[in-house]
């Protein structure tokens, strides 16, 4: 059998060697592990570098501060060690094996066997390991399925969703990112009929997994299968009736016109613009604030409207929030696209230059200008401020400090609150 070899340049980084030396000595054992070297083998980006040692916790903290480097021991009970080398951060994880697990937590055993380390993982392509020369080791099949982009769980499918349920949004997360194809058949049949245990993570853990899927180059075959499996109606039940049909033309105006991937956009492509439901969602799935703020301003924000007037949309983005106008105008200019509506496609994507250059300048009056020219400080104050901001924006943020000024102390001496 041919032997597979890493050539990367990463793998010649000497600080990385230094570590895999460092562990690879006195009788011990290190290789690179998991989706470094599937990343590698599929020609896609490197980024974190995990590393599987005989090592136990102890002996890999005792061998690296020895060599001068910081260990951190961010997860000891369960073998993992982060390496801080000269800058560099490589987590570093004993050989393991799973002795008793609950669905969302595992009490593991250290060990020596790599071939009982590979059969815990969750998929044979994420249980690739490959030794400092770059000389990749498959205990479970992992290249055979690497070659043919096919996502499949080490052994018995159930078994291991029975041992981490959110095994099955990672099933998914994986596909979207690495399958072609049909998913592995063994694999939707356990996922849809263990789906149920998926209500028992954690809300973080749920939308992790499903942010990072969302965030692949094209989840909508993943999100598909998803549904078909009853897997996507369980972790977002908000969306069952308004379906996944709006994230393919998303996908495809993203290409269109260069839109950079938005998970949180294309999470909203499939919800209904519903207060009540996305603050539910935002709730459940514990998202930032950030992240719910955005939801809720999207369900906020009224419709695009592609006859209204440059003036007016212009206004309508001072007062509103932007970031909601703007989601709102893609997925309207993603469905109008896909429709072939010209027209509207036209007038959606000036509104959409419009917003997203917009910069309008400093409002130029204050409410001491105000009360100089005979406002009482108060709510009719504070009225006469916004209407003035109000008749500047729709003039198009043209009216100078003078003009607006004269207009508010004649209203002033009419005894009138301004108005546009």
């Amino acid at each position: 059998m041919t032997e597979t070899r890493i050539d990367a340049e990463w793998l010649r980084d000497p600080i990385l060697q230094s570590v895999l030396a460092i562990l690879n000595s006195d009788g011990e054992e290190a290789r690179i592990v998991g989706g470094t070297v599937r990343n590698a083998l599929l020609g896609s980006p490197v980024s974190d570098i995990d590393i599987a040692t005989t090592c136990r916790p102890e002996e890999t903290i005792r061998r690296v501060e020895a060599a001068g480097f910081k260990a951190v021991p961010t997860g000891f009970e369960h073998g993992t060690i982060t390496v801080v080398a000269e800058g560099e951060v490589f987590e570093v994880t004993t050989l393991r094996r799973d002795i008793a697990t609950d669905g969302r937590h595992a009490t593991v055993s250290f060990g020596r066997d790599w071939q009982a380390d590979a059969a815990r993982r969750d998929f044979t392509i994420n249980a690739l390991y490959a030794g400092p020369d770059g000389r990749v080791f498959d205990p479970v099949g992992g290249l055979d399925d690497i070659s043919t982009r096919t996502l499949r769980f080490i052994g018995d499918a159930a078994t291991r969703i029975e041992e981490d349920y959110l095994r099955i949004l990672r099933f998914f997360r994986f596909f979207a990112w690495y399958g072609t194809g049909r998913p592995d058949a063994e694999g939707i049949r356990a996922s849809a009929k263990l789906k149920a245990g998926l209500v028992n993570l954690s809300g973080e853990r749920v939308w992790s997994e499903l942010k990072k899927l969302l965030g692949a180059a094209d989840p909508s075959r993943a999100l598909l299968w998803m549904r078909q499996a009853g897997v996507l109606t369980t972790v977002l039940p908000e969306g069952e009736r308004w379906g996944i049909d709006n994230l393919h033309p998303l996908i495809e105006a993203e290409a269109a016109f260069g839109w950079t991937p938005d998970p949180m956009l294309r999470l909203l492509s499939i919800l209904p613009p519903d207060a009540e439901r996305l603050n539910g969602i935002a709730k459940r799935l514990k998202l930032s604030n950030e992240e719910r703020d955005r939801l809720l301003a999207y369900a906020h924000a009224e419709a695009p409207m592609p006859d209204e007037g440059d003036g007016a949309f212009r206004a309508r983005l001072y007062f509103g929030d932007r970031t909601a106008i703007v989601d709102r105008l893609k997925l309207a200019l993603a469905l109008a696209r896909q429709k072939e509506d010209l027209n509207r496609t036209a007038a959606l994507r000036n509104q959409l230059a419009i917003a997203e250059a917009f910069a309008p300048p400093p409002f130029p009056v204050t409410g001491r200008d105000l009360i100089e020219k005979g406002y009482e400080p108060g709510p009719e104050l504070g009225r006469a401020i916004e209407r003035l901001k109000r008749a500047w924006a729709e003039g198009g943020f043209v009216a100078s400090r003078e003009k607006l000024l004269e207009r508010a102390e004649r209203l002033a001496t009419e005894g009138a609150a301004p108005t546009n």
